[in-house]
Parts: C-alpha cells; sequence; structure tokens
C-alpha cells in the first residue's frame, strides 16, 4: 500500500521456539487455540497495554501463522484493509490490502483498537465471522473464501467507548470473546522482571505504585498505568537510571499534562519509596 495510507501492517511467521514471552493470566491460550482449530474469531477486550497484542503475536507464534497487525483509526477504512487499485510504471494494478492478503494467505489478521475505525469496516468484516467465511472484493468482482488457517481476531479497550465508537451487539456476538485485564501483582511482577532484566524486588515496588496508580482511574487520571509503562520503568532502572528519573518519565509524564495532577502523583511516589 502507498504511504499515504498511514497505514502499516506488520508480518510475522514464527516458529514456536521463537514465540514472544507471555505469561497466561488464565486459560486465554486453550480458549484461543480452540477457537483457532474451529475456525472461530475472537475479539480481546481490555484496558490499554494489558498484553492483548503481545497475546496474539504470542498465539500467532505457536501456531505458526503470518501475523498481519492493523493499528485501527479514525480514517481506516473499508477499502484500507481490503485493497485498492494504484497506478504503478504509468499502468493501474489492483493492491491487496492486509486482510485480503491474510484471507488469501490463511494468516491471522489482527485488528486492534477495532472500535477506531470507520464504520464501513465492520460491515466488511461481517461476512467473514459466520459460516461462510468470505471476503467480496467489490472492485475486482470476487469472492474470496477464506484459506485454511484464516483466523480474525479484534481488540478494544471497553473504557474508551461511547455512543460515537462502540461495537454494536450484532458484531459482537459473531465473535468469541476474552476478556484481559491488568495482571496479578505477582504475575506482573514476574512479567515486568522478564521484560526488563530488573530484580523481582524493585519489579515488585513498581507494580505496586502501578497499582495504587490504576486506583486513581476516573478520578485524577483518565486511563491507569499499563503493563507497557512498568516495564519501560523498570528497563530504565535495570539500565542505571535512578527510581525517580525512570518513574517520572515512564510512569508519570505518560499519563497527565497536569500540573497539579502530576505533583500529586509524585507524592505517591514517595510515599512508596521513600
Amino acid at each position: 500500500m502507498d504511504g499515504s495510507m498511514n497505514i502499516n501492517p506488520s508480518e510475522q511467521e514464527l516458529g514456536a521456539a521463537d514465540a514472544p514471552f507471555y505469561l497466561p493470566q488464565d486459560d486465554e491460550i486453550d480458549v484461543f487455540a480452540a477457537a483457532y482449530t474451529n475456525r472461530l474469531p475472537v475479539l480481546l477486550k481490555g484496558p490499554t497495554g494489558c498484553g492483548k497484542t503481545r497475546f496474539v503475536t504470542h498465539m500467532a507464534a505457536q501456531l505458526g501463522r503470518p501475523l498481519y497487525t492493523v493499528a485501527c483509526h479514525d480514517d481506516l477504512s473499508a477499502a484500507d484493509l481490503i485493497g485498492r487499485y494504484l497506478l504503478k510504471g504509468g499502468e493501474t494494478v489492483w493492491v491487496d490490502g492486509p486482510l485480503t492478503r491474510a484471507v488469501r494467505e490463511g494468516a491471522i489478521c489482527y485488528l486492534d483498537e477495532v472500535v477506531e475505525a470507520r464504520k464501513d469496516v465492520t460491515v466488511v468484516l461481517h461476512p467473514l465471522t459466520d459460516d461462510r467465511r468470505i471476503l467480496p472484493i467489490d472492485r475486482t468482482g470476487e469472492e474470496l473464501e477464506a484459506a485454511p488457517g484464516f483466523m480474525l481476531v479484534a481488540s478494544y479497550n471497553p473504557g474508551y467507548q461511547n455512543i460515537l465508537k462502540t461495537l454494536k451487539p450484532s458484531t459482537r456476538q459473531r465473535f468469541v470473546s476474552l476478556e484481559f485485564d491488568f495482571p496479578a501483582p505477582g504475575l506482573e511482577t514476574r512479567v515486568v522482571a522478564q521484560e526488563s532484566g530488573l530484580d523481582p524486588d524493585r519489579c515488585a515496588a513498581l507494580v505496586r505504585l502501578a497499582g495504587k496508580l490504576r486506583a486513581l482511574k476516573g478520578q485524577d487520571l483518565e486511563e491507569g498505568v499499563s503493563t507497557r509503562l512498568v516495564v519501560y520503568a523498570a528497563t530504565l532502572i535495570a539500565q542505571g537510571m535512578s527510581t525517580d528519573r525512570a518513574i517520572l518519565a515512564a510512569m508519570v509524564e505518560p499519563l497527565t499534562d497536569d500540573e497539579d495532577t502530576k505533583r500529586g502523583l509524585l507524592d505517591l511516589v514517595a510515599a512508596i519509596f521513600g
């Protein structure tokens, strides 16, 4: 696709031995594998930065399937996913979009934050999320039947939903759904230690701070701190940065621009770390 489309599908084809680290919270691996075996689409629900994308990447590697990841946004249209005619070398040629490529190849197509896309996107997905498993391409007259191995996965953050950006019940009920949340403190400490290389005791203190910050969601903060940001802070500390500076850069500044709120968060940091 050309650069003007503002879409960057990522392709990964990994063996199980190369699967990125993922620590399961419950039976989500078993449910996802069963959905894949039975050719069922999957919807992941949960807050930003709780591990949804890492989970999909891990599962694609475990299953040995190519993965196309699309970060959905306000301007993402059905044509961006399906494809369009482009001018190349003086000729007009059809170029498949990431969804079409996944359907043809039997890959996993992951639509991250699907509610951010334009409404015509969900209409395109419907024939792929029932027993037909087809993708009509009006521009070329094709009706593609999904190749073996194709799987549609979508995610969204219910906390960001409003009347203008939500999945209709008719769409949600086409998917097997998995609900994600931030890991329990013990699990999150293991994840942060594994990803950052910081010792578990200091990781546990960062995770305690994250829990306190998440409790402020809906009060002083619009969204709680993600596991991703905790890993960032731990990584900076592991590389020699002071704890206070790492927390400010990775766990406070990304959460708010309001100076009064920042001061309040730093008081909380001081209460935990002294």
